[in-house]
């Protein structure tokens, strides 16, 4: 979360280490929780567009938890506590809000680039694809509206990931990039088949995600998941293009359900030919990478240059940035102290 709550807050006149505040919120979730002494408090993530934050109501949880639900828009009072160093908002009063007074949307993080540089950037990737087959297949998802619609709204995950409206066609974006940098390495491998397998591989998120609201999964996406999901994107999209190779088609098929590269993760198959192979590690990186960024954005107001635990990679972080500035002021600061002891 961005620092609006420390900057913007003003200070408690009983406590001026703590700031008040007064915003609207989305409730993330809201969970209600004992107390060492046996009663109950609520422990709550809310967020708005510029991402989440914990937040808790230790007093009156009689008269407020009934009076809200995960999902719904409040508008929230209370103040500014550090936590472990870290913010963390205290709950005095909540109160639903009426949902036709409100754009869900302005509640929802966004992607920050340009979505319609990235569009232009995947269709860039698209029409420089060269085997015929793959190339109608691709125009075939990209003329398509709804799909296109869709593809450009979407976050890539719930919470791991590019968890952001766009944040799907910022990921493949980026993933396509890595591929299409990679294949320049290694000239033994079909770009046209690995950029083609950057396309599809998270195609199906667009069904298996719903996100007009909070982002969560539908039904369809609980019971079947995005591969499946793609497969069935993939079929339809493949009987309107004349002649499409039947190898072809079970490469493409592959490409998606090993992509995750690992049986717990999810992959049926195990990536088994050097495009699923170089698709699946340059998936991982850049999934991985865009979760260490996101977290060094949502601590960046927080001292000391290791972050909290990050549940997607298991660890917490070290910002590597913050960390050198730090060695180098400590560095500068030396000198300048044992010229005073000297003196």
């Amino acid at each position: 979360m961005k620092s609006f709550f420390i900057a913007d807050a003003a200070t408690r006149a009983d406590d001026p280490t703590q700031r008040e505040f007064q915003s609207a919120f989305l409730v993330v979730s809201k969970q209600l929780k004992p107390k060492k002494n046996g009663s109950d408090y609520l422990a709550v993530v809310l967020c708005d567009r510029t991402g989440q934050i914990e937040a808790k109501m230790w007093d009156n949880v009689g008269q407020y938890a009934g009076a809200f639900e995960a999902n719904d828009i409040v508008n929230v009072k209370g103040y500014v506590n550090r936590y472990n160093g870290r913010p963390q908002l205290i709950l005095q009063t909540v109160a639903r809000m009426d949902p036709e007074t409100v754009d869900f949307g302005d509640f929802l993080p966004k992607t920050e680039k340009d979505v319609d540089q990235l569009w232009a950037q995947l269709c860039a990737f698209t029409d420089g694809v060269t085997d015929p087959h793959l190339h109608a297949l691709l125009q075939a998802f990209v003329a398509d509206e709804a799909f296109a619609a869709a593809f450009r709204t979407a976050p890539a995950a719930k919470m791991m990931h590019h968890a952001f409206i766009g944040g799907l066609l910022e990921h493949v974006v980026s993933l396509m990039t890595l591929c299409d940098l990679t294949c320049r390495n290694y000239p033994q491998v079909n770009r046209d088949l690995v950029l083609t397998g950057a396309f599809l591989h998270d195609i199906g998120k667009i069904h298996e995600l719903c996100y007009a609201r909070a982002f969560g999964y539908t039904t369809r996406g609980q019971l079947l998941g995005h591969m499946i999901i793609e497969l069935e994107m993939l079929q339809r999209k493949i009987a309107g293009v004349p002649g499409f190779p039947e190898e072809l088609k079970s490469l493409l098929e592959h490409l998606i359900i090993s992509h995750h590269g690992q049986y717990e993760y999810g992959s049926p198959k195990l990536p088994m030919f050097p495009e699923a192979l170089m698709l699946h590690y340059l998936d991982d990186l850049d999934s991985k990478m865009e979760s260490m960024r996101a977290q060094f954005v949502r601590e960046a107001g927080v001292a000391g240059a290791w972050t909290s635990y990050n549940p997607s990679l298991g660890r917490p972080l070290l910002n590597s940035a913050k960390f050198l500035e730090t060695v180098s002021e400590d560095a500068e600061e030396e000198p300048q102290a044992k010229a005073s002891s000297a003196e």
